[in-house]
């Protein structure tokens, strides 16, 4: 499995699991986060996370889709 990483920088003090997944194009609509994160391992610092209401803060690790996101 090829993990890429990439960075990602927040605008602001922190981004919604939810709402990081739909800037990246990963889900097209908020409401698609639930299932999504039921239906898919999303790691945050190494972590699963099922809540699409969580909290990214900076210097997090995300994990999806075979890719280490960097939030900055």
């Amino acid at each position: 499995r090829l993990i890429i990483m990439e960075e990602f920088v927040i605008n602001g003090e922190y981004i919604t699991i939810s709402a990081l997944l739909k800037v990246l194009g990963i889900i097209q609509s908020g409401g698609e986060a639930k299932s999504f994160l039921l239906e898919n391992k999303v790691l945050l610092d190494d972590i699963e996370i099922i809540e699409r209401r969580k909290k990214i803060y900076p210097n997090s690790i995300v994990t999806v889709n075979h890719k280490r996101i960097y939030l900055k």
